[in-house]
């Protein structure tokens, strides 16, 4: 069997497997399977799906924005994306529970970052919880403080990845 990893873009039949993982990753946090299909249809070009010897693995999404730090109201719609410019808001990274602590998680982050340098990006933006301000700093990116947030009733920070 051949375990070789895929990264690809997201295709309208992966609505099923996203959404599978997103709630079981994110509980009452997770996106809406509304909203989930119009990033699909909307940011395709920004949305990777994972697949390990052809098995759904995982997926990291989001959306282009011009504002530097991620909003409540990206979780809900999102414009289809410029082809250059702007910030690449990472609004899911989740990675389906059979296939956690095999560095998908980092590979996903590392297509994104491909992808940002690319398309020309200023920075790829995101906000997490405290315990994944560490995570994310071993990955490059910067704290930048407290978020405006307040999706799920969390407290969310400001993380960034600046191009180069």
């Amino acid at each position: 069997m051949d375990n070789k990893l895929v990264i690809r873009q997201v295709v309208a039949s992966d609505l099923e497997n996203v959404m599978r993982v997103e709630e079981a990753n994110f509980g009452h946090e997770a996106t809406s399977k509304r909203a989930m299909k119009e990033r699909i249809q909307t940011t395709a070009d920004t949305f990777l799906v994972a697949e390990i010897a052809g098995n759904f693995a995982g997926y990291i999404e989001g959306a282009v924005i011009s504002d530097k730090y991620l909003s409540d109201e990206l979780f809900e719609h999102v414009e289809k994306n410029p082809e250059t410019g702007g910030y690449l808001a990472i609004t899911s990274l989740s990675i389906d529970d059979d296939f956690q602590g095999q560095g998908l998680g980092d590979a996903l982050l590392l297509a994104f970052k491909d992808l940002a340098t690319k398309t020309g990006r200023e920075a790829i933006t995101l906000t997490c919880h405290d315990y994944l301000i560490k995570y994310y700093e071993k990955k490059g990116f910067t704290y930048e403080g407290k978020s405006t947030s307040t999706l799920g009733g969390g407290e969310w920070f400001n993380m960034i990845w600046e191009v180069e």
